[in-house]
């Protein structure tokens, strides 16, 4: 509560009582409390047509709220709405503030004292009682603001007195069940709504007749459905595909319990019409989506019968996801489970991003505001979020943290609807709807229309050009490339090397592929990939490269099979640049350190580091060179580890998900650290660059091994970024990195800059972006 304030009045007479004028914020409030919160008015199984706050007055006299007025924030939220109040609040009585209605499910309120349009979430939200009309501009602590006489944050919401209130639901409303004593857990229960005003309580609404099994006793609150047979299922046909059909149960017979879906999807290739009612008998399954046995299960009506009841019948209330609705979790996908989520006995929509979209399965559901934060892609999926969500890049992503994988992401799929057109930044209108469904590891919403684009202006990032004395060494990891790659990509590749890179010194390139591509002929040399990357970058105004690599042994690299992809420096010569060649390494040949001081070499340059270790079975051999700077010695090693393929998805069935292409991620790490340590024992100001695609994040213990500690500790380019730029790849709507830059102490000054020119478009050469080192002596 806020502290204390006095405020001077004069007692108005009344025909029936004195209206005493309240002082502001106490410890507790003996009088004027919030005393119900409902923000489910009108939606899906709404119990009251508007949302409503009520007030309640525990003291002995009448107290007037002219000039008082009711606020209202999003869960985190930090702009208020305001709703002005008049009147006052009798002795022991009720004062009703009626708000937003979504429609006409539900039933309408008693009279109320005074009327407003604020739209409430229903689960999670802040509603403050403010003494005075000023809105309040406060971001946090605001149960603690001037003026603030009650306080009640619900749900997920980030202020509250002392701990949150439970969350509300479409049928449930954050009810105070005592005294005020500034404790909203402790002071409120979810109950049934009950709205009152200072002309009385209103008549609750009559419960439907909703007789025998219904959708949501199927479903239960579990990720697994009450299987076996089913007969007389009801609901209405909201979706039909090439396999099946989706429906829902009628608004006026959902249960209470937002935690258990009203909807289902029914095996039956030849459905009825969307808006048919039907009554459906089968068996109910549990099917997991291709047999994949890392997926969720999808809770089914399989071999049917389906009788229909009515055509033509109105569609269901979709649930609204975000702002006014239902907000997803805002970090936790699942933290309570350990193994299969579907025998955990654990269920927490609230808390918990797996089992908040597990609840909607089925069902029609509303994003609101949907941002995209992952490009269309050639799946016709494209990630979004409800506005609001998570830390969000400067062009419209959202990030991975060590913390937050983003719970709250959802997959757009073309299933029903032609996939949009849309890249990272871009917005979809008001809200999209569409009918949940999952696979491949993600929950996905159907939407039934093509969803309208609105763009956000995304551009293609263009690099500083390094001046005289700054080397610049970037990383590119160039997708495949072959010559049998059409001119374009190669074209399109050089015109960001020189456009958007600006014609870095070095480049540690990845995914270089054979002079057969993907063809598994035995053909290891590249040299003709090279030489037409080489020439349409001269082509495209840059200089004419040099590189140097080394052909791996057919098949052992892993990659596309027949591809041979490996990594290789490509560097220009025309600025101090020159590469230091020493022996002739094979494929099996492992580099080693030699001498010390100024005198410190590799044994084999270019040379693979320690390439019979089993940490690269199946993997790209690192590369190290020696190179020379205007004649200053530097070693660069271009990498590229093993991939994230075999790990479970993170709306997987195991809970938390098992990495297990991290084991061998963390041993390569380890090889590549060893020998930094071992030139660094040999030289301490050694200059030294790690270049390539880690494929791992900037906060992983990959990293961690890579940087090391002490003086010898390398610095992470990526970790050197603010927190909401730290990305190079785009995978199902989360921004993250895999492509990083390690420098060891002794270079002078160090900059770094990640070129977002393909990981957040539809429309690009390659799916990672560059990044690009500024170093100088």
């Amino acid at each position: 509560m806020a502290p204390t304030l006095r405020v001077t009045g004069l007692a108005v007479a009344l025909a029936t009582a004195s209206v005493v004028v309240a002082p502001t914020a106490g410890a507790v409030s003996s009088d004027v409390v919030i005393s119900e919160v409902y923000g489910g008015g009108g939606n899906s199984g709404a119990t009251y047509r508007n949302d409503f706050v009520e007030l309640r007055n525990n003291g002995s006299a009448a107290v007037s709220v002219a000039g008082w007025s009711v606020q209202y924030a999003s869960a985190s939220g930090t702009s208020w709405l305001r709703t002005a109040l008049t009147g006052s609040v009798p002795a022991g009585g009720s004062y009703l503030v009626q708000l937003y209605g979504g429609s006409t499910t539900g039933a309408a309120l008693p009279t109320p004292d005074i009327t407003g349009t604020t739209n409430l979430s229903a689960t999670s939200g802040k509603v403050a009682l403010v003494t005075n009309n000023t809105t309040l501009a406060c971001g946090s602590n605001c149960d603690a603001a001037a003026g603030v006489k009650d306080f009640v944050g619900y749900g997920t919401a980030n202020d509250y007195e002392t701990a949150p209130a439970p969350a509300g639901s479409n049928t449930t409303s954050p009810t105070r069940s005592g005294p005020d004593t500034d404790n909203n857990r402790a002071d409120f229960t979810a109950a049934a709504p009950t709205p009152g005003s200072s002309s009385g309580g209103g008549t609750p609404p009559p419960a439907p007749s909703c007789p025998g099994t219904r959708i949501h006793s199927v479903q239960r609150a579990s990720h697994t459905g009450l299987t076996g047979s089913v007969s007389g299922l009801p609901g209405v046909v909201t979706a039909t595909s090439t396999s099946g059909f989706w429906m829902q149960e009628v608004d006026s017979c959902v249960d209470s319990d937002p935690a258990t879906s009203e909807g289902i999807y029914v095996a039956k290739s030849a459905g009825p019409a969307v808006g048919t009612s039907v009554t459906v008998s089968g068996t109910v399954a549990e099917v997991r989506p291709s047999s994949t046995a890392t997926n969720l299960t999808v809770t089914t009506v399989t071999s049917p019968t389906v009788t229909t009841v009515a055509t033509g019948q109105p569609l269901p209330t979709a649930t609204l996801v975000g702002a006014g609705g239902r907000v997803p979790p805002a970090n936790v996908i699942e933290d309570d489970a350990t193994g299969s989520v579907e025998s955990s006995g654990t269920f927490d929509p609230a808390t918990d991003g797996i089992d908040f979209w597990e609840s909607m399965e089925g069902m029609r559901v509303s994003v609101a505001a949907p941002q995209v934060v992952g490009p269309t892609n050639t799946y016709g999926e494209t990630a979004v979020v409800p506005d609001g969500s998570g830390l969000r890049t400067p062009r419209g992503g959202i990030l991975v943290s060590a913390t937050d994988s983003n719970p709250e992401r959802v997959l757009l799929d073309d299933v029903l609807s032609k996939a949009p057109s849309a890249v990272v930044g871009d917005t979809l209108g008001a809200q999209v709807t569409g009918v949940l469904d999952y696979s491949f590891g993600n929950f996905k919403l159907l939407p039934s229309t093509t969803p309208v684009v609105t763009p956000g202006g995304l551009t293609a990032e263009q690099t500083t050009a390094a001046p005289a004395g700054t080397l610049a060494a970037a990383t590119f990891n160039v997708e495949n490339l072959d010559p049998t790659d059409p001119q374009s990509k190669f074209d399109g590749l050089a015109a960001q090397v020189v456009g958007n890179l600006r014609s870095p010194d070095l480049i540690a390139v990845e995914e270089i592929q054979d002079n057969d591509g993907a063809a598994n002929s035995g053909v290891v040399s590249a040299s003709t990939t090279y030489s037409k990357l080489i020439a349409a970058i001269t082509a495209a105004g840059g200089p004419s490269y040099q590189y140097r690599q080394i052909d791996p042994t057919d098949g052992a690299d892993g990659g596309e099979p027949g591809g041979n992809i490996r990594v290789a420096f490509l560097f220009r010569t025309d600025r101090g640049l020159a590469f230091v060649d020493r022996g002739t390494a094979t494929a099996t040949t492992a580099v080693s350190v030699t001498g010390s001081g100024a005198t410190t070499a590799l044994s084999v340059s270019p040379g693979r580091i320690d390439p019979g270790n089993a940490a690269w079975a199946s993997t790209r051999k690192p590369v190290a060179g020696e190179f020379t700077w205007n004649g200053l010695k530097f070693f660069a090693v271009a990498n590229h580890f093993s991939s994230k393929g075999g790990d479970d998805p993170l709306f997987g069935v195991k809970q938390p998900p098992t990495r297990s292409s991290e084991t061998k991620r963390h041993q390569q790490a380890q090889i590549v650290r060893t020998f930094t340590d071992q030139l660094l024992a040999a030289d301490p100001n050694a200059r030294l660059l790690l270049l390539g695609d880690f494929n791992d994040f900037e906060f992983s213990q990959t990293a961690d091994i890579l940087v090391g500690s002490g003086a010898t500790a390398l610095t992470s380019m990526p970790r050197t970024l603010p927190a909401n730029e730290r990305y190079s790849y785009v995978y199902e709507g989360n921004s993250q990195v895999l492509d990083q830059v390690l420098v060891s102490p002794a270079w002078a000054t160090k900059a770094y800059d990640v070129v977002h020119i393909n990981a957040e478009f539809s429309t690009r050469q390659s799916d990672h972006d560059p990044s690009v080192a500024r170093l100088t002596w």
